[in-house]
């Protein structure tokens, strides 16, 4: 048995049919059914039709990410997808052979049929070399090094992973150092600002934006942790009332529907649902009826809201958060 890597999509534009119809699946949609592909040498020759001006290198990768998802990949393989809407893994096992789906209408054609085991593992809950492995820039690879399988498997079956071995092995794909270094800093935050510290960070982010804010006190906060509004005094709209949750645990839709509910009492037309563990899927699908009204950040949100308006933080909060902003070549898949 094996873990395997596979993506949905560059912007994760493939998740939800995912996710919902329990696949695995890969791009290269003007590729034809690859059933009657019998070697890698098969594949190859219908890849260069298709594809007739892709470089010898970019072919040879791509083939073998293709053959790999082709055959493979066998049942009771772990299958590890990262998601893109939200900082987590989602971990499945494979329980069927590669199958092309002729008339699919969401576009998802080469699949592997998938029994999805935890949607929505916080990435923060893995250990960095598993990150780091994860972070493969590629859209499927065998992931092996440091006993990733038994690891992973462990984990998804509540028992304590192994631990972490030392050194590590060579011979992955180049990872994706933007993802590795998006993961060190989430990393950081979620060690650093815990609890009331990280409502204090949110509510810089949300002063750095222009907003007047008041922090609640540690404590019981009525349901409401941050309030902020714009103008000189804080009296224009929007008016937001903002919950912050530090747990590490997906939220479900019970704060949503608390802090929709305090909104009028504080004169706010606005909400901001910040949970740092993520949101389960029931939450995310019930915000969205409540586009206008609510805005849900996870670690991701808050994330990229940190590296937007870093420069205007307090300096003695970048000291706690010391970031150096770098120039990397992006590799070839």
């Amino acid at each position: 048995m094996a873990l395997w890597l596979v993506r949905a999509g560059k912007s994760g534009q493939q998740e939800d049919v995912a996710l919902d119809k329990s696949l695995a699946a890969i791009g290269w949609e003007d590729l034809p059914d690859l059933s009657g592909t019998q070697s890698r040498e098969d594949l190859e020759q219908l890849y260069r039709q298709v594809y007739p001006v892709e470089k010898p290198k970019t072919v040879t990768n791509r083939v073998s990410q293709t053959w790999a998802f082709r055959q493979r990949i066998k049942e009771d393989d772990l299958v590890a997808l990262p998601l893109k809407k939200q900082p987590a893994i989602a971990i499945g096992k494979v329980t069927g052979p590669y199958k092309y789906r002729a008339n699919a209408s969401d576009g998802v054609l080469h699949t592997r049929s998938v029994k999805w085991i935890r949607k929505d593992l916080p990435r923060q809950s893995l250990d960095q070399d598993l990150l780091y492995s994860l972070g493969a820039f590629m859209t499927m690879c065998q992931i092996w090094r440091n006993q990733a399988e038994e690891r992973i498997r462990a984990i998804i079956d509540g028992n304590p992973p192994p631990p972490e071995p030392n050194g590590g092995g060579d011979g992955e794909p180049t990872p994706d150092l933007e993802e590795f270094a998006r993961d060190q800093i989430r990393n950081h935050l979620g060690q650093n600002f815990k609890g009331h510290e990280l409502a204090r960070l949110v509510t810089e982010l949300l002063k750095a934006q222009g907003y007047q804010t008041q922090m609640a006190p540690p404590g019981a906060d009525g349901g409401v942790d941050v309030i902020a509004g714009k103008g000189p005094l804080g009296f224009d709209p929007p008016r937001l009332c903002v919950q912050v949750k530090s747990g590490d645990q997906p939220v479900d839709v019970k704060p949503l529907r608390e802090l929709r509910g305090v909104l009028q009492s504080f004169g706010a037309n606005q909400g901001l649902l910040v949970s740092w563990g993520g949101f389960k899927q029931s939450t995310l699908k019930e915000a969205r009826s409540h586009y206008f009204e609510v805005r849900l950040w996870d670690a991701d949100a808050l994330l990229d809201a940190v590296l937007e308006q870093y420069n205007r933080l307090p300096e003695e909060l970048q000291a706690e958060l010391p970031l150096k902003r770098i120039w990397t070549l992006v590799p070839e898949e």
